[in-house]
């Protein structure tokens, strides 16, 4: 199956040193507000996540969010987080560390289409 998100090895290595800190975690594809449009990393349940939310998968043992109506422009992309330096401007828990998530995309070829992830959704 083709991932619809992956993860970079150094973007990986973040993620573990925050899971020691934090516990579980989780991603949120955040839409463009003031943050801009960033992959934010919450502890495991303090980013409320509601019907209007769906999971694309799952990265470093984290499940990554976005909502349906954004997720609707996105895909037919795989999303590809990395790390950067730098501090971002969101709630996300690796900005205190100078480090920022962020989101590179590349369309899926035609295969990789019939072939996705399945997606989730809210158990209600």
């Amino acid at each position: 199956m083709t991932p619809r998100v992956t993860i970079s090895p150094e973007a990986i290595d973040v993620v573990n040193d925050l899971k020691k800190r934090f516990g579980a975690l989780m991603f949120h594809q955040s839409g463009g507000c003031c943050d801009g449009s960033q992959p934010m990393c919450f502890e495991k349940g303090d980013f409320i996540i509601g019907n209007s939310d769906v999971c694309i998968g799952t990265i470093a043992d984290c499940e990554f969010w976005m909502s349906k109506d954004q997720f609707e422009y996105w895909q037919y992309t795989q999303l590809n987080i990395h790390i950067s330096k730098g501090r971002g401007s969101s709630f996300s828990l690796e900005i205190p560390m100078g480090l920022r998530f962020l989101t590179q995309s590349r369309m899926f070829t035609e295969a990789e289409l019939t072939n996705l992830t399945p997606l989730a959704f809210l158990e209600e």
